[in-house]
């Protein structure tokens, strides 16, 4: 039964960097990101981010369009309503289990990890996420 303090929260959600990339570059399911940012700004959702995921982001921005380009991003995206996880204890323990447990990129269980540890839905469109379905809610773009 939903009580009248959990109707008041905002739902929670995990970016990955795939769910980023798509928003940064209009790509399928930028739409629904695009949404998601809208809804935080005025606080009807809160938005999570591993820091290894944001370095993700910046680090493909940069070799793929260069130094200046990964700048500009961070700057966008630290104009964002999204608040970046630093990678603690916790989060970096609970990522290395779930990559013990299934062949996903180390990078991607950082998002996983940060789900579970904020009780939050993950935002993509990677594939490789399909090995946490049923484990963690995941929001497909």
């Amino acid at each position: 039964m939903q009580t009248e303090a959990s109707r008041l929260e905002p739902e929670r959600f995990v970016l990955d960097s795939y769910a980023v990339i798509a928003f940064l570059e209009g790509a399928g399911g930028w739409e629904w990101v695009n949404d998601l940012l809208r809804r935080a700004f005025i606080g009807r959702s809160a938005l999570y981010m591993s820091v290894v995921n944001l370095g993700e982001v910046l680090y493909i921005t940069e070799r793929e369009r260069g130094l200046p380009k990964a700048q500009e991003v961070l700057a966008r995206l630290d104009e964002l309503p999204v608040r970046v996880i630093e990678a603690g204890r916790a989060h970096a323990l609970s990522a290395a289990h779930l990559k013990a447990q299934r062949p996903i990129a180390y990078a991607d269980c950082f998002a996983a990890a940060l789900a579970i540890l904020e009780d939050a839905t993950i935002v993509t469109g990677d594939p490789e996420f399909r090995h946490f379905e049923g484990m963690i809610p995941i929001k497909w773009i």
